[in-house]
């Protein structure tokens, strides 16, 4: 596929103008992202934006992100198991929540809807996922030397307003989007 991406991407890119997207080639990291265009006119609306990340994707996006930088030119692959997602929702639970359980369903919850958004791919090992490249066109940050306030900012926006069980799926639309 990346062949007929290089081979014929021109025609592709005017394929995708027509139907508003905008085809972005990263030939270093070998992947291709498509994004909704800005469009200018009144009477027209942009794609569909995809409902934004909840506090637990975003922080486990922006560590894997961190990590796929740090792999960037090994020849390795990124990889993250399900302990090992957790453990970072676990250093950035707020301060007097000690429910496992709800940590558990967070950590399902933000693997899975990564893992639907592509942006960590399933191994043929149970409960281990390799991270897409594509995750580097997602969050496009200057430098990953952002990521680590942007992660403070988390953290101090959720210490601000403690979350029980009862009401984090009401706060989930509030939450830090990244997309």
């Amino acid at each position: 596929m990346w062949n007929t991406i290089l081979t014929h991407g021109v025609s592709l890119q005017q394929y995708f103008s027509e139907i508003f997207l905008l085809l972005t080639v990263d030939s270093e990291r070998k992947i291709a992202l498509l994004t909704p265009a800005g469009i200018d006119a009144v009477h027209t609306q942009p794609i569909v934006a995809r409902k934004p990340l909840r506090r637990e994707e975003t922080l486990l996006a922006l560590r894997l992100r961190v990590l796929l930088d740090r792999h960037a030119g090994s020849g390795t692959d990124v990889s993250i198991s399900r302990a090992g997602a957790r453990e970072i929702l676990a250093e950035h639970r707020q301060p007097g929540l000690v429910d496992d359980k709800r940590l558990d369903e967070q950590t399902d919850a933000a693997l899975a809807r990564l893992l639907n958004l592509k942006l960590i791919l399933p191994t043929e090992l149970a409960n281990e996922y390799r991270v897409s490249n594509a995750l580097a066109l997602a969050l496009p940050f200057d430098s990953i030397d952002q990521i680590p306030a942007y992660l403070a900012a988390l953290d101090k926006a959720a210490g601000t307003e403690p979350l029980d069980a009862a009401d984090a799926d009401e706060n989930d639309d509030a939450a830090q989007e990244i997309f």
